[in-house]
């Protein structure tokens, strides 16, 4: 079978699979419609890994293209629905369809029984999202991207408040869904003024059109309304205050794919919408789209940084660590090199593993202690080593410490960062060291019993409520395999990133493909074989190995140090004002949504030539 007919399939198996789930629902047992869950989730992953495998390399399936229902251009004009398999996209719909495996089986011991009624549910909704996760990362067209954006959204509000008797889940989710349904609403105006420019809503069709006239105040309009929804989708500041409120009340195999995946095909698609519509000359300088995506990067990793070191709830402080991670993924596509591109997608790659992991052990804790306070959990897990060596393990990938593929990621996106700025290397390490150190704090806390004590309102951070509910319905007395298999794959993948050569040298020829805007146009409009460019495979180097040690150094001294002595009073009032900013209020962050897009716009202003 040709490498373009998978494409569909790739969307449609899960969606199949959530048909036949929530048909046969009542009429399963648990343990069968959790098996069924993870063979369509796992036969969707072939096929995505499949069409991964084969595109790439040099010839007609470099990028393979399917026009669903044979609605092929004719004169470089398009009506049909097109779907793309450029390695990238392809490797991002492999990885949502891995961590779909991987939440699927952590959560087969992990929720209260459900009644007959509900079961299926939660994997039926799990693969509505994958299908989502998949169209997007395949998709070349606006609207669909779009369409599938909002249905990942949906779900995702669902899964957010899936605990539906429970009133902290639901305001969650309503957070979750008013910010990004504006979000959502702002793209799709953005989409209508590109249609109306151009006639258009492919990718490659857009971006040929708007080529052939002159970049003028409806394009910048059109490029900051489009961006503005997939930044907030991506959670980058200041559009990020729905992403920490969700992640806090979310089941935690929900909060592994938020934070694994669907936030990161967020920074994609600002990516892929740049490169194929508006890098062109008749839309958005590259100076000035590498000067905006800089300003808004720098934001994000210094402010998520900062909110996470503050936090002592655990799925509040990862959330910001991925905010913080978000922005050093916007810094590795603002430079807008192949290298920059293929160090993101390593960094990509490397953080979903450890990401996923750490939310698994966080909610292993909440599951056998019904609390995820750090304060509150104080030495009460040395009881659970085995989870301590995953937290540790995870908090030290978090740093970037070599062989990790967090690791590599970061010293390639790092070392193409610094041809742009020089000081922008550091900014990795600092980030990574906070992150990485503020987990590693927890650790010793939680696990080791290292230190003094926390005294509420002698150390710095938000109280929790401390009315966390175990989500397996009652205390975990054993801990069940998969919580424990599940975290141990993840960081052992994340591990195998760094250490395999082959899938750094795919990933090299992906940014490669990726940033050739001409060659994705020739393949997609008039169906000619893309040459794969000539690319440098990503590699370990002296100086990103240095820098990886060093962000950990200073990791674990920061962690050493925040154990042992009490924050500063002044310290913690100072940061105050930072903290107040996430204030809970769905109204607030509506307005902060407007701040953002009207930054964004002055950032973008002499972006129309």
């Amino acid at each position: 079978m040709e490498t373009a007919r998978l494409l569909p399939l790739v969307v449609a198996a899960p969606l199949m699979g959530a048909a036949v789930l929530v048909a046969t629902g009542r009429r399963l047992p648990r343990l069968a419609s959790d098996v069924l869950g993870c063979a369509f989730a796992t036969a969707t992953a072939v096929l995505a890994l499949l069409v991964l495998f084969r595109a790439g390399h040099p010839g007609p399936e470099a990028y393979p293209v399917e026009w669903v229902g044979g609605w092929r251009p004719v004169g470089g004009g398009a009506v049909g629905i097109v779907l793309v398999g450029d390695p990238l996209g392809a490797g991002l719909a492999a990885l949502a369809s891995l961590l779909v495996i991987a939440v699927l089986v952590y959560s087969w011991r992990y929720f209260e029984q459900p009644p007959r009624r509900h079961t299926g549910s939660f994997p039926a909704l799990i693969l509505v999202f994958q299908a989502g996760m998949c169209g997007f990362a395949l998709t070349g067209d606006l609207f669909n991207a779009f369409v599938f954006f909002e249905l990942m959204g949906v779900v995702a509000y669902a899964l957010t408040g899936f605990r539906v008797e429970e009133p902290k889940p639901l305001q969650g989710a309503l957070a979750f869904g008013v910010v990004n349904s504006l979000g959502a609403y702002v793209t799709l105006l953005g989409i209508t003024l590109l249609y109306a420019r151009t006639g258009e809503l492919g990718f490659a069709q857009i971006g040929r059109k708007l080529d052939a006239g002159g970049p003028d105040g409806l394009v910048l309009a059109a490029f900051v309304l489009v961006t503005t929804g997939l930044l907030v989708k991506a959670a980058a500041v200041p559009f990020h205050f729905w992403l920490p409120d969700a992640h806090a009340v979310a089941p935690t195999p929900v909060c592994m794919l938020l934070s694994g995946v669907m936030v990161e095909l967020g920074v994609y698609g600002v990516a892929r919408v740049y490169w194929t519509v508006f890098a062109g000359p008749g839309g958005l300088s590259h100076p000035d789209f590498t000067r905006a995506l800089l300003v808004l990067g720098v934001l994000t990793a210094l402010l998520g940084a900062v909110m996470c070191w503050q936090q002592r709830h655990l799925k509040r402080l990862l959330a910001f660590s991925t905010v913080s991670h978000t922005g050093l993924f916007l810094i590795g596509v603002a430079v807008l090199t192949p290298e920059g591109i293929s160090g993101t997608a390593l960094y990509v790659l490397g953080h979903a593993g450890v990401k996923a992991a750490l939310f698994a052990c966080a909610g292993v804790l909440l599951d056998r202690y019904a609390s995820v306070d750090e304060h509150e959990l104080f030495g009460r897990a040395r009881e659970l080593p085995e989870v301590g060596a995953l937290f540790a393990v995870g908090g030290l990938a978090l740093c970037g410490l070599p062989p990790f593929g967090s690791g590599l990621g970061k010293a390639v996106a790092e070392e193409a960062a610094g041809h742009t700025a020089a000081w922008l290397p550091a900014l990795y390490v600092l980030v990574s060291a906070v992150t990485g150190g503020a987990v590693l704090r927890a650790g010793l806390r939680i696990f080791a019993g290292v230190g003094r004590r926390p005294r509420d309102g002698r150390e710095s951070g938000p109280e929790t409520t401390g009315e966390e509910e175990p989500e397996t319905g009652r205390r975990l007395a054993r801990i069940p395999v998969p919580l424990l298999a599940v975290p141990a794959v993840l960081l052992a993948a994340s591990l195998a990133v760094g250490v395999i050569p082959a899938v750094a040298s795919a990933v090299g020829r992906a940014g490669a493909l990726f940033t050739d805007t001409g060659g994705y146009r020739r393949s997609v409009l008039d169906g000619r074989a893309a040459a794969v460019p000539a690319s440098v495979p990503p590699h370990w180097q002296a100086t990103g190995i240095l820098l990886g040690l060093l962000s950990t150094a200073l990791a674990i001294t920061l962690a050493t140090l925040a154990v042992r002595r009490p924050v500063r009073t002044g310290t913690a009032a100072l940061l105050a004002p930072v903290r107040r900013l996430q204030s809970g209020h769905i109204g607030d962050y509506v307005a902060w949504l407007v701040a953002g897009t009207a930054l964004l716009t002055v950032l973008t202003v002499p972006g129309v030539r």
